[in-house]
């Protein structure tokens, strides 16, 4: 059960983070780093994409047992990443299936506009990506061959950013402009004829790009090995122990390479992918021993709820989001505005600080999303695929 609350708490904080009322006015945690460093914010994915892993082999393991075959587990592997894949293109193009563009402008403007602008990398797309690369490696290596992996994804990554030449920058920059990703990005999705297809806010890199996802892969392969842990016969004191342990040792390297290649969410650096899979062991480590070690499961019975549907939870919460930023409705002044402006000006802007104000409203919005999750516990609808 522990698994399932510490990826309903993910995935809760994930709504927090990801729906002040204001971003203007949200409190420095709940923001992502400027740049190098970390905040609340940032542990958000990586624990995810920690918790991916961790899952792997407790369910490919069992249905190996059961008879299932490589090829048959690595086959649903691939439309399960693809899925994944597709629900996160939606996702980025559901903002111009809603804006009115398709009546205002025709098809083919519409359509040209579309080619050349959605991004295509995500949130959805990288867990994907990293999904289906962490199930290849399980079935193809043990546990040697998937340290082996790890350490090899992390190295190749550091060398590549610290190695190879950006023209007109050199080799060795980590700052936004001038980085062997941003450059690689820049690169590959953005061009005269195929327009600009990375993360807006940038226009030259995307936080969820093409290089910087090698160690987000070996932060879901961390979390594999944690898997690993846990289908160990030691006593559950052993198991914890161990979790504990391997955690702190991580965040320890992690913060040790910070001193040479600082910790960076954007592009995701070896000393990242390190220290916050260690965040996550011990942060996890906890969360195993309170609810299936001690057995004080109820207080805890809402997160895992919230966690045995998380990608459906993800999912509406950017449908959710998207509609109630696109819609406009008149205000008091007659002017046309956001839905979600009008809303948050009737129900939370009269509270005096701006920052309780846009607090109170994301936790208006993780309140709706746990509603959802609810009721399709109650009604037993658990979307797999």
């Amino acid at each position: 059960m522990s698994l399932d609350v510490f990826r309903g708490a993910t995935i809760a904080a994930m709504m927090l983070v990801n729906n002040p009322g204001d971003w203007s006015a949200a409190y420095s945690p709940l923001l992502h780093a400027s740049w190098h460093g970390w905040t609340f914010t940032d542990t958000v994915f990586p624990f995810f994409l920690w918790i991916v892993g961790v899952a792997i082999p407790l369910s490919i393991v069992r249905r190996l047992e059961q008879g299932q075959s490589r090829r048959e587990l690595f086959t649903h592997a691939v439309r399960r990443a693809a899925i994944l894949f597709g629900l996160g293109l939606f996702l980025n193009s559901f903002g111009y299936l809603i804006d009115g563009s398709l009546l205002r402008d025709g098809l083919g403007d519409w359509l040209h506009h579309y080619l050349t602008t959605v991004r295509i990398p995500g949130v959805l797309q990288r867990i994907a990506v990293c999904y289906l690369a962490a199930i290849a490696v399980f079935l193809l290596t043990e546990v040697r061959g998937q340290i082996i992996t790890v350490g090899a994804l992390l190295l190749v990554y550091w060398l590549l950013m610290a190695l190879v030449p950006v023209p007109g920058y050199g080799a060795g920059v980590l700052e936004k402009e001038g980085n062997f990703s941003q450059f690689i990005d820049n690169l590959l999705l953005n061009g005269p004829l195929i327009g600009t297809h990375v993360w807006k806010s940038s226009g030259t890199w995307d936080p969820e790009g093409i290089v910087s996802t090698l160690p987000a892969i070996a932060t879901c392969l961390f979390g594999v090995l944690t898997g690993h842990l846990l289908r160990q016969p030691w006593s559950p004191a052993v198991r914890t122990s161990w979790i504990f342990t391997g955690g702190s040792v991580l965040m320890f390297a992690g913060q040790l390479m910070h001193l040479w290649l600082p910790i960076n969410k954007n592009i995701w650096t070896s000393s990242y992918s390190i220290f916050m899979a260690g965040l996550a062991m011990v942060c996890f480590g906890v969360c195993y021993w309170i609810v299936d070690v001690q057995g004080w499961r109820r207080w805890a019975r809402p997160l895992a709820i919230y966690g045995m549907n998380a990608i459906t939870v993800f999912v509406l919460a950017g449908i959710l989001g998207r509609l109630t930023t696109t819609i406009k409705v008149g205000g008091k002044s007659g002017d046309p505005m956001a839905l979600k402006t009008l809303l948050y000006n009737l129900l939370f802007a009269p509270i005096p600080d701006p920052k309780v104000a846009s607090l109170a409203w994301a936790l208006m919005y993780v309140g709706i999303l746990y509603a959802v999750a609810w009721y399709m516990y109650r009604r037993k609808w658990f979307v797999k695929f």
